[in-house]
């Protein structure tokens, strides 16, 4: 889960920045926008899992942008502000929001908040804004084919576009054994020459990322002498 994208909108740059150094000191990738409009520029071309987002902005505010996104996402949002009147964070939570966080903020309460969003997110598959057509699951994997990304039990993994397109191959054909040469000219679009290295290469790496322990293998298997799979649940 601390692989997880998050974007900070705040136009105060030292909040935003050390917003950014907590987040980063978790693990978390960060990308920060200064209003409103950046933040919807960044929603519309990144994998964003969660949103740091303050009310008082210049362009366009933290209200009106959560509505925006509410329109098309199903992203969590923390909102940040200045106002800790009851009907302030009613309004917030009404538009969309689904936490509430006033200024001067205690950074582990900040972060507890981040934490709890994430596993909710995750844990809950809220993949509602991903077209059936572009889900695919077998097992405890989800893979994102519009976001390009793929979760292990709830938690985002990082690969490599490759390895998200053999993880796709494979996914789509789950149970059936493909020959290296096979995955190759699948994933590569090239005519297989000494492929068997490349692509153990890279079945190892994603092995190491998605198993507990890859040795012993859940999901990708390796079928001695024949190819790979990954195993049918």
């Amino acid at each position: 889960m601390n692989q997880a994208k998050i974007l900070v909108v705040d136009d105060d740059t030292e909040i935003a920045r050390a917003i950014e150094k907590l987040l980063k000191k978790e693990g978390y990738d960060v990308l920060i926008a200064y209003n409103g409009l950046e933040a919807l520029d960044m929603i519309s071309t990144e994998v964003i899992h969660l949103i740091i987002l303050d009310v008082m902005m210049p362009k366009l505010d933290g209200l009106s942008t959560t509505m925006k996104v509410r329109e098309k996402k199903n992203i969590p949002i923390i909102i940040l502000s200045a106002k800790s009147e009851d009907t302030d964070k009613v309004l917030g939570l009404s538009m969309g929001a689904d936490d509430y966080v006033t200024k001067p903020f205690s950074p582990p309460e900040l972060m507890a908040r981040v934490k709890s969003q994430l596993r909710r997110y995750f844990q809950l598959g809220n993949f509602s804004n991903v077209a059936p057509e572009q889900l695919i699951e077998i097992g405890g994997l989800k893979l994102d084919l519009e976001g390009m990304q793929l979760y292990v039990d709830g938690e985002p993994v990082k690969l490599t576009a490759k390895e998200i397109k053999i993880m796709e191959f494979l996914m789509t054909h789950a149970g059936i054994v493909f020959s290296a040469d096979r995955i190759y000219e699948s994933v590569w679009n090239e005519t297989p020459y000494a492929a068997e290295n490349t692509v153990m290469v890279h079945i190892r790496r994603i092995r190491e990322k998605i198993e507990i322990n890859p040795k012993e293998p859940k999901y990708l298997k390796v079928v001695w002498g024949i190819g790979y799979k990954i195993e049918k649940f």
